[in-house]
């Protein structure tokens, strides 16, 4: 295949890609531009609802994942919601003096309720149903179309489309033919379609790479059939860790959570617990989330996993001494979220959610263009003939 005609299928590939999946698109970056600060944006909705939090009472010395208080918190809220059918599902812990602790519970329609515990006084200040929440619903949306599982699917077919709009917009830049020109908008005396093209070609060029790193983990984890986690331990030679499991004891409960969190903490003792997962089911592991340290990640990529009956270690997932699978695996959140580069980034990432409807704009407003010159053209021909 020759050059132009490799521009040429680009171009094609390029247009008709961004014309079929143009609207889902866009909902994908307009909901992902949002869910960028969705935390500090919910933190203040919280406060509004909930008041400011205000040190106080018995746990003023900042012990937040002492073993013994948050197997409480878990015990309370477990108490509180067993008659409604809904199991415990995990714990988040707060990271700064004025954050609650949200405890995340799983109802049996498979939705999923937040309920907000005072870190100080350990009360339940309330809760709500995270599908119907402000959050929730941007989230559902962008995540699968608020449709399931079908949605989940068509939403990592979006993610691959974006990738390959980005790669074929790449490839299409007319900077490759002359730098300057490639990243030049002409404002003055220009043709509104001409500026229409410089808006599409440096709104694509600056943001396409951002794009590229989303679209790919996007469909990462949104199709996992598509067994990309197994395809990077396959090429990193990695052996892929076998699935943790708990093994069930006739007669015996599990043990206390306060147990299988001291056994947790003395895992990895000089870390900070950020979360708790518990089992919902028998085989289950019980598993916390760690951060040491050095990690950058503020939630931590250390975990340690515990068989739930006998406390026993199962796996430790060291976030300061990963895997070169879990290397590249542990970078997903942050290219996906735009955290790698902290404020800066994340605002930058405010912009490449944007970036999608601008090109599709830009995009459609050439392919009217083109269609009207094209189908402008048999008329021209008719005229010029019937003068001759």
């Amino acid at each position: 295949m020759n050059a132009k005609t490799f521009r040429n299928t680009a171009f094609h590939l390029h247009r008709w890609l961004g014309l079929v999946g143009g609207t889902l698109l866009c909902i994908a970056g307009l909901t992902g531009a949002v869910l960028v600060f969705w935390h500090e944006i919910d933190d203040w909705v919280l406060t509004q609802r909930f008041g400011q939090v205000i040190p106080g009472g018995e746990r003023v010395a900042m012990v937040f994942d002492r073993p013994e208080v948050i197997a409480t918190v878990a015990d309370t809220v477990k108490s509180a919601y067993a008659s409604k059918g809904l199991t415990l599902s995990s714990i988040s812990l707060p990271n700064q003096a004025n954050h609650l602790y949200q405890v995340w519970l799983h109802a049996p329609a498979d939705h999923h309720w937040q309920v907000f515990v005072n870190p100080f006084t350990g009360l339940i200040m309330g809760d709500r149903e995270w599908e119907s929440s402000w959050v929730g619903m941007i989230y559902e949306l962008h995540y699968n179309l608020l449709a399931g599982d079908t949605g989940t699917l068509i939403m990592g077919i979006v993610a691959l489309l974006t990738l390959l709009l980005s790669i074929t917009g790449i490839v299409l830049w007319p900077g490759w033919r002359k730098l300057i020109a490639g990243f030049k908008i002409k404002w003055k005396n220009a043709h509104i379609k001409r500026t229409n093209f410089d808006i599409h070609k440096v709104a694509g060029i600056t943001t396409a790479i951002f794009l590229v790193f989303i679209g790919f983990t996007g469909f990462a984890w949104n199709v996992p059939q598509a067994k990309v986690t197994e395809a990077i331990h396959a090429a990193t030679f990695t052996p892929k860790p076998a699935d943790s499991v708990s093994q069930p004891i006739a007669g015996q409960q599990p043990l206390p959570f306060a147990e299988l969190i001291q056994r947790a903490d003395a895992a990895v003792p000089a870390a900070t617990t950020t979360y708790v997962s518990f089992p919902e089911k028998l085989e289950d592991p019980f598993r916390m989330g760690k951060r040491q340290a050095q990690e950058a990640n503020k939630w931590g990529n250390t975990q340690v996993s515990l068989d739930q009956f006998t406390g026993k270690v199962i796996q430790v997932q060291d976030g300061l001494k990963p895997t070169r699978a879990e290397a590249i695996l542990n970078q997903f959140g942050p290219l996906h979220f735009g955290t790698f580069w902290g404020i800066s980034s994340r605002i930058l990432y405010v912009f490449v959610g944007l970036a999608p409807t601008v090109l599709m704009v830009t995009g459609v407003v050439m392919w009217w263009h083109r269609r009207r010159v094209k189908k402008a053209q048999p008329a021209v021909k008719v005229a010029v003939k019937a003068k001759q």
